[in-house]
């Protein structure tokens, strides 16, 4: 365990701070969906069809100003604005897939009663 501050909050260890970055049930669905490469919003918006249009706005702002998804605007008609992972973001591509793995194996594990 460790203490450190970040800003102006202080944290107890780092996975409380990892988590603050990319927890939730949102953001960890956008940095997955955009692992394999950039996404229009429109996009996105049907790959998480949960995810109201007000809070993907929200996550995707939050995740641009932790510098982990990056947004490019295209000045055109009508305007395009595509989303990628920054290459702080991709270096959490491992760790997505890991937890996709370890989520496959445990939904396997339980469909067959193997607890």
């Amino acid at each position: 365990m460790a203490n450190f501050t970040v800003g102006d909050k202080n944290y107890f260890c780092y996975i409380a701070f990892t988590l603050e970055l990319i927890g939730g049930k949102w953001k960890t669905l956008i940095l997955w969906n955009l692992v394999d490469g950039k996404k229009r919003f429109g996009e996105l918006r049907k790959l998480i069809p949960d995810c109201s249009q007000r809070m993907l706005t929200r996550q995707l702002r939050e995740l641009e100003g932790d510098n982990i998804v990056s947004r490019k605007i295209y000045r055109q008609i009508p305007p395009k604005v595509e989303y990628s992972l920054t290459p702080a973001g991709q270096t959490l591509t491992p760790i997505l897939k890991l937890a996709c793995d370890w989520g496959k194996k445990r939904a396997d594990a339980m469909a067959n009663k193997r607890l």
